[in-house]
């Protein structure tokens, strides 16, 4: 076989294909830099640096900036929120029953909703303070120079009130919802007295004297609708 001079220079362009192919692969690689020496990654990295720094700073000043608690704080919060769960109880207790009052069903739901809310401001703050979320003993008011067994709590309905609002309808169920209710409010008034006044932390009282003032309002509401 001949080989023609344009042989030669097919030959010469696959070569000089070749050679570029090569050159571009080499540039290719050289662009191709390690993560540490990318300008991207490196500001990505710094700025997640500095928001993780900034949270932390965050954190550590709010919880210096929390007061100390005191006995009282500690223990009011837990035991209110052992309270305020019973309370949500015999409110839903109460929505479930038939032939009700649409005017105290409206009452309750008020109720079940404003201690739902405040047991969360409770836990959050009890969080907040390095304590435990609930009483975890036997005994509560400790912090009133009074203790009670925790299930004892002024206002706290027994099993068998609660056994009795459960098996109740209509009328009746409006007057033993009222009578459990005002029982409990009044109770839990005389601790959140106790807590405005001796509580150290400035927002444990004003929580207390916001949740005496609003319980006695409801207790007025019912009165009203019950004489009405």
């Amino acid at each position: 076989m001949t080989v023609t001079d344009d042989d030669d220079v097919n030959d010469d362009n696959v070569n000089d294909n070749v050679n570029d192919n090569v050159n571009d692969n080499d540039v290719n690689d050289d662009d191709v830099l390690p993560w540490w020496h990318n300008p991207i990654n490196l500001g990505v990295i710094a700025l997640a640096i500095a928001i993780l720094a900034g949270g932390l700073g965050w954190v550590i000043g709010n919880n210096n900036a929390l007061p100390d608690p005191t006995a009282t704080d500690i223990g009011f919060l837990q035991d209110m929120r052992w309270h305020h769960d019973q309370g949500i109880e015999i409110a839903y207790t109460y929505l479930a029953l038939p032939d009700t009052d649409q005017r105290l069903t409206t009452i309750a739901r008020e109720i079940a909703l404003g201690q739902a809310i405040e047991v969360g401001q409770m836990v959050q703050m009890l969080r907040g303070f390095g304590a435990a979320e609930a009483n975890e003993t036997e005994t509560a008011m400790t912090w009133m120079g009074t203790p009670t067994p925790l299930d004892r709590m002024p206002g706290l309905a027994t099993e068998s009130d609660l056994a009795a609002l459960r098996a109740s309808s209509g009328g009746t169920a409006d007057r033993t919802f009222v009578t459990l209710m005002i029982a409990h409010h009044e109770g839990g008034i005389h601790m959140a007295e106790a807590a405005a006044v001796h509580a150290g932390v400035a927002g444990v009282r004003t929580m207390a004297e916001q949740m005496a003032a609003n319980q006695r309002n409801e207790i007025d509401e019912l009165r009203l609708l019950m004489a009405g």
